[in-house]
């Protein structure tokens, strides 16, 4: 029989740490004056996989509006697709810029 003098031990309640969700970046279509149209198409498509309406959409918006969100994803990948789009255009002697920022 337990005197007033013993320990309870009572079992330990298991606190799982609360993983944030990694920040989301936006990947931006910038539009220039002298990048064919086509090209940037092919850009869109060859390097985020779009279809080519798609494609062609995000080009216009881009033209119409002066930047395009182009997709939104994980900062690394954001990055990697942005750089990778970029050296595409300089390899075929077009200034076309995408650049990268965290979603609001």
């Amino acid at each position: 029989m337990p005197t007033k003098d013993d320990t309870i031990l009572l079992p330990r309640t298991k606190t799982k740490p609360k993983h944030e969700r990694p920040k989301l970046y936006k990947v931006i279509l910038v539009n220039d004056d002298y990048t064919p149209r086509e090209f940037v198409v092919m850009v869109l498509k060859a390097v985020f996989r779009m279809p080519e309406e798609t494609s062609y959409r995000v080009m216009l918006t881009a033209h119409r509006m002066g930047t395009a969100v182009v997709v939104v994803c994980a900062r690394d990948i954001a990055e990697t697709k942005a750089k990778e789009a970029v050296d595409l255009a300089k390899e075929a002697g077009y200034p076309l810029m995408f650049t990268t920022e965290p979603e609001d």
